[in-house]
Formats: structure tokens, C-alpha cells, sequence
């Protein structure tokens, strides 16, 4: 790459400066045999065009004052090197390569295909064609094709900035523990409070800043090269390797539910299960998912079409707290991205007092049931706690309108998935008013069991021990389901087969690609990953030592043992080959979920689809079923969020062993912490887990957990498909006839099928059957549309330079204002009473309990000897 520079002096600026000199033709495509050829002899481009051009494609930064930033520069070099021949060929490999990719801005494609067909095809003079396509292959072969990606990453690299420091990891694994035991503590309590990363990532900045003020500057030599206490300013790369270790803290410990639910008396009391079981357990489940995700780099990783946009804010976080930026009008905002940051936190933290404590009836604002409190047809329809929650402005609570992170992940997908969500909503009025498998005796959207007499039902009538006691189960009855938690189990049954097969299909080159370079990998131990991969992120990381895949074997090899070893050793009546299976599928379902939330930004989950295969692996044991379930589920889940924090490095340009040594320590101490803190509830906590316990440790999870392995585990999905709700069993079925005529669609009309998502769609099906609803959807495909729609495409700049900064600002305010509130709050009993705090609690919306229909004297359901 050249070095050369701008002039320094702003009249020199403005000369004519020839970026290349192209002597030849160019033949472009024309139709019939007819081939005109175009004289380039000389292109002279003067530098102020240049840089004019590149402002307006790259939505880049050049001050009134000349000065110009960093990436301008970079690029204006790029652009100086590259041939009009070049930039055609990368013109059209980029062409083909994204011609249906949903992220890639279609009038940029549309823009490309146009220069890429050559002179005769473009609208205006030769000198302005000229320098259109080498800035637009500049900036995808040297930059990103995404202006998501372009907003909060650099184009170049400085390997001396220094990473894997003795404070980045005292710091980190500081923040590792607090964060680790304030979310683990609080989880069982509802609701709960937790320190997202982001609130951490701000946290680590002032220990970062404070460190490289006040401590001295002393150290010692190994191998060479000296480690000191303090090396410098804290840098940007010491703070995003801080940050991978602090996200797997912020994310508590799925594990500890399944311990509560092993442990308590109020559950299964199983007197067995130890600190040993627990750990062993734990190391298990946590590290299986990381040697996985090591395993699919080359999956979701190193390909450029697997964006992770969920993993931008943190980018665009930890640049605007540690990259100093020049000042800049866009739109006539000048203010820098860092000011504008902790500008939004402030205001987004007094502002959170107000609806979540002057006035609670902003944050779930079910205003339309206010007009007939008791009318529970309206609350059913429009409620935002029992019912549908079909109201157009549902919330004034950033905590809610961001559930959906609608800031963050792509438009497309907010569409796909909210209209997934009406087109079953309809489907469940259907069930509910016509009653079908009696819905109509129970809450429209609940998650609970239900008995045949409308009330929750009784799991200790009908087993000990965790095996079902037959006698018992008919003389007393079925478990039953809302209308939403049968859309929920089919729409789940639906998307998994569905998202397996229609992943394998669309993306079967890049799939397959990516197998033959494993087996060449295999054969060729010593062959680099990267080595596959030519896009510019992936060439800036080959001068980095990469992970080799055996180390990423060994950990999953060794996590396997550590699970055999739990399931024998203590008495799980769980059999190996169980864990065996479960482990197979998740490996199977990581593909396809991963490359559709690296695309997207929406997490698969196939937890549900464990707890089906194990039920009818392991009928009656409810012990196995649980185990398995936490295999098929953290397995996923932790592969997914390793993958998501190391596509974070490998944007940031971080060593490759860096973040494996960094993720490896964080995982270990926080699985230690974490089991701590569940031990110390559990023994010290007065009536942890009632729905009475005074500091509200209900545990919501937990009593789900319990009733979900109840219901498959123990009276098993044989009696649930064939007995009770046997469509459920077709679901597979439909998911895989979905597939096929979604993929041809795709294949035939590819343009016109681009923005649709049949595996979104199919998702929106499973937000019911819970607590959640329209209410928390709406909001955010507003925010959505106002901003990674609307500015998105009519203010371009202003949104690639503070969209991810907001969206962070905010929630860091968020999670600040939550803690504040609990702590001086709601921790000391301390309430507002008026109207605005009351209204939204006083009909029975918010009771949760109205039925469309009143159970009938000896109750609903199938008769004794119709289920067995």
C-alpha cells in the first residue's frame, strides 16, 4: 500500500493530481454483438474531486478546514493505486457475490452493477465513470461493503497498539467478578437486575484511563519482549479485549436454573447433587459451546457476508470512548460522537425515572384497556400482560422498545418477524374463540400448565422421584396448554426443521466451501484458516499467530469427558449416549442458527427440540431430560455468543490467541462465581423460590423449567403428540415442505424474495406462548423504521456516525438508571401513589387471569380413560 499523503497546504489541495493514468479500451457489455470501445488514454483526477467523491461514497470526513481524517487518507491512497481494469473485476466479483445479499445496500448493488457494465451505461462524463468505479472497488476491497461495518471499524491496522496487557486482564477479570455475581444474584428475583456489557464497557474505561495515569511504569523482559505494568495510554485494543471477557460475564448462567430446580425441596430435592457435580457440570456444558465455536471460524467468522450486527454497538462504543475523531458538520450536527455518547446516557438516565417510577403507566402503556378496565375481551385483544397486545403505541420505556434491539439489527428483520407475529396472533383468535383443545378455559398467551379444571396444575400429584406414577397421572389429569403455548411448540417444531433445511440449501456453496477447507485444514494442520478467506478485514489478520484447530478439538474433546464423567459418576440415570445424540444435533443446528443470526441478528434456540428427542430417547426420566436440555441449549447459546465476542475481535484486529486465552480465563471464573452465588441463595435466601418470598426471589425460570420437564420428561411427548395435541407431531413435517418452495422461490425469483425471511417469519410464530406479545414488538419496528430505515437512507452520514453511539447510549443509561432505582428505591419499599402509578394495574389486563370462557362444573378436557 502506498504511503504517500495529502498535500499539507490547503491551496495545493485543490492542483490537478492524476490518481492513475490508464492507457487502453474498455469494451463493455452492449447489447447483441455490438462492442463499442472507450478511449481512456489519460484520466486526470484533481485531489479536491477525489476526496469529494470519496466523502460522498464512503460517507467519510473532510473538514472545512482541509484537515482530513484517517480513513479519508487511507482510502484517497487505495483509490491512487487501483486501475480502472481492477476496479472492474472487483466491480463484478462484488456484483455476484451480493446480488442477494439482504445487507448489502441495494442502490450501491444496483450502482455497481451500472459502472460494472461499463462506460456506455453510465450518466455523465468519463472522468467522473473513471473515478466512481475505482472508489467503489476501493472501498470494498479495501474497506467493508457495509456502511454498518464502515461506520465503526477502520481499514487498516497498527499491530504495535498494545492488546493482551497485564491490565487488560486484571481489569477484565475484575469486572468479570462483579458483573458475574450482581447478574447471577439478582436473576431469580422478577424482575431482576442486571449490568449489561454495556454498562460495563463504560465502566472499564475510566479503570483503564485511571491505571495509565497513576501506575508506575515498571516491568521485566520474557522472550524478549518486555511486560510492563503500565505500557502506555490505555488503548482501544486493551479495551475491546477487556470487553470479550465482561460480555460472558454479563450473560448469567443458564446452568444455575437447573441446579435450583435439582436442589430445592420445593422441586426435585436431590440431596446428591454437590459442589462437585455442579462444577464438573458446568465446565461441561460452558466449554463444549466454546470448542465449537472455534470449530465454526470459517462458518460465520472469517466470510464476509456474516456481518453480526448485533456485535456493532460494542464497536461503535468502545470508538467513540478510545478514537479521537476530528469535528465535523453532518447535517449540522458537529458534535463529537464521544460528547454525543454520554450526552444520551445522561439523558437517557433521568428520563428512565420517569417511566419506571413518576409514572409506570408509560412503561407498559395499555391505554386502550382504560376504557373498559374490565372488559376482558378488550384486555384479551389489546392488553400489553394477559392479552395480544395489539396497540399502537405501547410503551414510552427505552427498556421495552429495545427488546427487540431495533437500532441494531437489520429493518428486513424486524419486518419478517413482526409479521410473523400478527399472521399467528390471528391464528390464535381463531383458536381461542373456537375453543379448540379447550384454550378457551384458559389465559389466551400464559406459559403455565393448566389442570382440567383451569388451574395450575399440580406436578407433585402425579410423580416422585422424578418418574411418573401412572395410577396417580389418571386419576388426576393432563397437563394443558394456552393458545399461545401451543403456537409456541408448533411454530418451534416448525422452525427448526425448516431453518436446518432451508440454510442448507440457500447457503449450501458457502457451507460446502467451508468443508472441503476443513478437510484440507485436517490434512494440513499447519495451513492457515485465513489463507482462505481474500476480503480486507481477513488480510489484516494473517499477520497475527491464528488459534489451530486442534486447540479448539482438545477443549471440546475434554468438556465431552467432563461430561461423561458427571452423568456416570453421580446418579443421573442420564445415558451417555443421550448426551452423545443431544451433543450431535446441537453441532448439526449450530450451523444453520449461527449463519442466520450473523445475517439477521436473531438467535435461534433448539433447547425445545432436545427436550422432545431426549423424552422419547429417555421416557419417564425426567432427570435426563433435563440434563439434555441443558446440553442442547448451552451448547448453542454459549457457541453463538463465543462466535458473536470473536467476530468482535476479528473486526477490532485482535490476536486470534489473545481472545482465546482471554475468553478461556473469563469463562472459567465465571462458571465458579456464578455456582457460588446460586449455593449462597439457595442456603441463605429465606423461601428462595416461593411466589411469596418477600424481596420477590420468585424464581420465573426455575418453576417453567420444572413444569416443562414434567411435561416432557416425565408424561413424555408420546402422550403429548398422540394423546393430547396430536398436530403438534405435523409441525416437523410443515417445516420441511416450507423449505423447499421458499428455496425455489428464492432460487427462481431471487430479487424479489430477498427481503423476505421465511425462518424469521416461522420465529415470529414462537414469541407466543409467554409473558411477551405485540407490546413489545411494535415499538420497536417504529424506532426501526425511523432509524435503520428512514435516516438510514435519507441521512446516511448522520446515521453512520451515531446510530450504534445512541442505541449505546441509551441502554448504558438503562441499565444505570435500573440500578439506582432498585438500590434507593424499590430495595427500601420506597413507592409514589397516584393515579399514573395505579391506572395500568387496575383491570384484568393486569391480573392475567380472564378466560374467554368459565370452566364447567367438573372441569374440561378428555375424560379418565380417554389419556393414558
Amino acid at each position: 500500500m502506498s504511503t504517500s499523503t495529502l498535500p499539507d497546504d490547503s491551496d495545493s489541495v485543490k492542483e490537478k493530481r492524476p490518481i492513475v493514468s490508464i492507457i487502453g479500451d474498455l469494451t463493455p457489455l452492449a447489447s447483441g454483438d455490438e462492442k463499442k470501445k472507450v478511449d481512456l488514454s489519460v484520466v486526470d483526477v484533481d485531489a479536491e474531486k477525489t476526496l469529494t467523491r470519496i466523502n460522498e461514497l464512503a460517507n467519510t470526513y473532510w473538514d472545512d478546514d482541509g484537515s482530513v481524517d484517517p480513513v479519508t487518507q487511507f482510502l484517497y491512497n487505495v483509490v491512487q493505486e487501483t486501475t480502472l481494469e481492477r476496479g472492474l473485476e472487483i466491480l463484478k466479483e462484488a456484483y455476484d457475490e451480493h446480488f442477494d445479499d439482504v445487507n448489502f445496500p441495494p442502490k450501491d448493488l444496483e450502482y455497481i452493477r451500472t459502472l460494472s457494465l461499463g462506460y456506455e451505461h453510465f450518466q455523465g462524463d468519463l472522468e467522473s465513470y473513471a473515478l466512481d468505479v475505482r472508489v467503489m472497488a476501493a472501498l470494498i476491497d479495501s474497506h467493508s461493503p457495509y456502511p454498518e461495518v464502515r461506520a465503526v471499524c477502520d481499514p487498516f491496522d497498527d499491530p504495535t497498539v498494545p492488546v493482551e496487557t497485564i491490565r487488560a486482564y486484571v481489569l477484565g477479570l475484575i469486572w468479570v467478578a462483579i458483573g458475574a455475581f450482581v447478574n447471577e444474584f439478582f436473576q431469580q428475583r422478577q424482575p431482576h437486575l442486571s449490568i449489561t456489557s454495556t454498562a460495563i464497557q463504560l465502566l472499564l474505561y475510566p479503570c483503564g484511563t485511571f491505571w495509565a495515569k497513576v501506575v508506575p511504569d515498571w516491568g521485566f523482559v520474557f522472550r524478549g519482549n518486555r511486560i510492563s505494568l503500565n505500557p502506555g495510554p490505555w488503548s482501544n485494543k486493551e479495551q475491546m479485549l477487556a470487553t470479550l471477557m465482561v460480555n460472558i460475564a454479563a450473560t448469567t448462567l443458564n446452568f444455575a436454573s437447573y441446579i435450583i430446580v435439582m436442589r430445592l425441596e420445593m422441586f426435585f430435592n436431590l440431596k446428591w447433587v454437590s459442589f462437585g457435580f455442579m462444577f464438573v457440570m458446568n465446565l461441561s456444558t460452558l466449554f463444549f459451546g466454546f470448542g465449537l465455536a472455534g470449530m465454526m471460524r470459517r462458518w460465520v467468522i472469517y466470510p464476509v457476508k456474516t456481518m453480526w450486527p448485533t456485535v456493532l454497538p460494542t464497536l461503535a462504543l468502545n470508538r467513540a470512548l478510545l478514537v479521537p475523531e476530528s469535528r465535523t458538520n453532518i447535517h449540522g450536527w458537529t458534535i463529537s460522537r464521544y460528547r454525543f455518547f454520554f450526552t444520551v446516557l445522561i439523558a437517557s438516565f433521568l428520563y428512565f425515572f420517569i417511566p419506571d417510577y413518576l409514572f409506570k403507566a408509560l412503561s407498559y402503556f395499555n391505554w386502550m384497556t382504560w376504557i373498559a378496565p374490565q372488559n376482558k375481551n378488550l384486555a384479551i385483544i389489546t392488553g400489553s400482560y394477559i392479552g395480544l397486545g395489539f396497540n399502537p403505541i405501547s410503551t414510552f420505556d427505552w427498556s421495552l422498545i429495545n427488546y427487540t434491539v431495533p437500532l441494531t439489527v437489520p429493518f428486513f428483520s424486524l419486518v419478517n418477524r413482526y409479521l410473523g407475529m400478527v399472521f399467528g396472533s390471528f391464528i390464535l383468535i381463531g383458536f381461542y374463540w373456537k375453543n379448540y383443545k379447550w384454550t378457551s378455559y384458559m389465559p389466551i398467551n400464559s406459559a403455565t400448565l393448566y389442570d382440567n379444571l383451569g388451574k395450575k396444575y399440580n406436578t407433585s400429584r402425579v410423580s416422585s422421584n422424578l418418574v411418573l406414577n401412572e395410577e396417580a397421572y389418571l386419576n388426576y389429569s393432563p397437563p394443558y396448554i394456552s393458545a399461545g403455548a401451543l403456537l409456541l411448540n408448533g411454530g418451534l417444531f416448525t422452525l427448526y426443521v425448516l431453518a436446518f433445511t432451508y440454510v442448507m440449501l440457500t447457503e449450501h456453496r458457502l457451507l460446502w466451501k467451508a468443508l472441503r477447507n476443513l478437510w484440507f485444514a485436517i490434512r494440513h494442520p499447519r495451513t492457515s484458516t485465513m489463507a482462505e478467506f481474500n476480503d480486507p478485514h481477513t488480510r489484516m489478520m494473517r499477520k497475527y499467530k491464528e488459534v489451530p484447530d486442534w486447540w479448539y478439538l482438545s477443549v471440546l474433546v475434554l468438556s465431552f469427558v467432563f461430561g461423561v464423567i458427571a452423568v456416570t459418576h453421580w446418579p443421573t440415570g442420564t445415558p451417555v449416549y443421550g448426551i452423545v445424540v443431544i451433543a450431535l444435533l446441537s453441532i448439526a443446528m449450530l450451523i444453520p442458527s449461527t449463519v442466520v443470526y450473523s445475517i439477521t441478528g436473531y438467535e435461534l434456540n433448539i433447547y425445545y427440540f432436545a427436550v422432545v428427542i431426549t423424552g422419547y430417547m429417555c421416557p419417564g426420566n425426567g432427570m435426563a431430560n433435563m440434563l439434555c436440555r441443558l446440553y442442547g441449549n448451552n451448547i448453542d447459546v454459549q457457541g453463538e455468543s463465543f462466535i458473536s465476542d470473536q467476530k468482535l475481535g476479528h473486526y477490532m484486529k485482535l490476536p486470534p490467541r489473545a481472545v482465546f486465552r482471554a475468553q478461556m480465563i473469563a469463562v472459567f471464573v465465571q462458571g465458579c462465581i456464578c455456582i457460588g452465588v446460586v449455593q449462597f441463595c439457595m442456603d441463605s435466601i429465606e423461601d428462595f423460590c416461593s411466589t411469596t418470598q418477600a424481596d420477590k426471589f420468585t424464581c420465573t425460570f426455575p418453576h417453567q423449567l420444572y413444569s416443562q420437564t414434567i411435561m416432557y420428561g416425565i408424561i413424555g411427548p408420546q402422550r403429548i403428540f398422540f394423546t393430547l395435541y396430536p398436530v403438534l407431531k405435523y409441525c416437523f413435517l410443515i417445516g420441511f415442505l416450507i423449505a423447499i418452495p421458499a428455496y425455489a422461490l428464492k432460487l427462481y425469483f431471487p430479487r424479489v424474495m430477498m427481503y423476505f425471511h421465511p425462518i424469521l417469519f416461522a420465529n415470529g410464530f414462537s414469541r407466543w406462548g409467554s409473558t411477551y406479545n405485540l407490546s413489545y414488538y411494535t415499538p420497536g419496528l417504529i424506532a426501526g423504521f425511523v432509524f435503520n430505515k428512514y435516516i438510514k437512507h435519507r441521512y446516511v452520514r448522520w446515521w453512520t456516525k451515531y446510530n450504534y453511539v445512541l442505541t449505546s447510549g441509551l441502554s448504558a443509561g438503562v441499565a444505570f438508571g435500573g440500578i439506582v432505582i432498585f438500590l434507593a428505591l424499590q430495595y427500601t419499599n420506597t413507592s409514589l401513589e397516584w393515579w399514573g402509578n395505579s391506572v395500568y394495574s387496575q383491570g384484568v389486563d393486569f391480573a392475567k387471569t380472564a378466560t374467554l370462557k368459565t370452566v364447567p362444573e367438573g372441569g374440561f378436557g378428555l375424560k379418565v380413560g380417554q389419556f393414558s
